[in-house]
């Protein structure tokens, strides 16, 4: 089933404090014209508020998708994965790491905590996009995502 079949849009959480890859994540998707929704949070704390809809995210609409920088503030994305993987309510939620970190340690780190996937951001603004492109295509479109209980 593809994601323009789907009765509810695609939720995706954006966990990135990075105005302009944020800005480029969100044309990317629009571009692509496929049913779903974005929300943003600025760092872990956040991520992991709006993941438990606590205080101003108590209306927050659980993701299908999460796309995870590493590089937050306040609780950094592997913590952040860490938490999601050993919670038994949002460990089905599948994670993609979209980071500007190269290093073998947090690949390697971010698999082991469950990580669904891992990018590194390419520089390239037009590379940038076609990598988000790919990520909407592959996850939204050829994925079977687990069910979202949406309540």
């Amino acid at each position: 089933m593809t994601n323009e079949n789907c009765v509810n849009p695609i939720e995706i959480l954006l966990v990135d404090d990075n105005p302009a890859d944020v800005r480029l994540t969100q044309e990317a998707l629009r571009e692509e014209k496929l049913h779903n929704n974005l929300s943003r949070v600025k760092d872990g704390m956040e991520a992991l508020e709006f993941l438990r809809r606590e205080g101003k995210y108590s209306k927050a609409v659980r993701p299908d998708l999460i796309l995870l920088d590493l590089n937050l503030s306040r609780k950094d994305g592997r913590e952040v994965l860490q938490e999601i993987k050993n919670d038994d309510d949002l460990k089905s939620i599948p994670v993609v790491i979209l980071t500007v970190s190269r290093a073998e340690e947090d690949v390697v780190k971010t698999y082991g905590a469950h990580a669904n996937c891992y990018i590194t951001k390419p520089i390239d603004l037009n590379q940038f996009s076609r990598v988000v492109k790919s990520l909407n295509n592959f996850w939204l479109t050829i994925v079977k995502l687990p069910p979202n209980n949406r309540s």
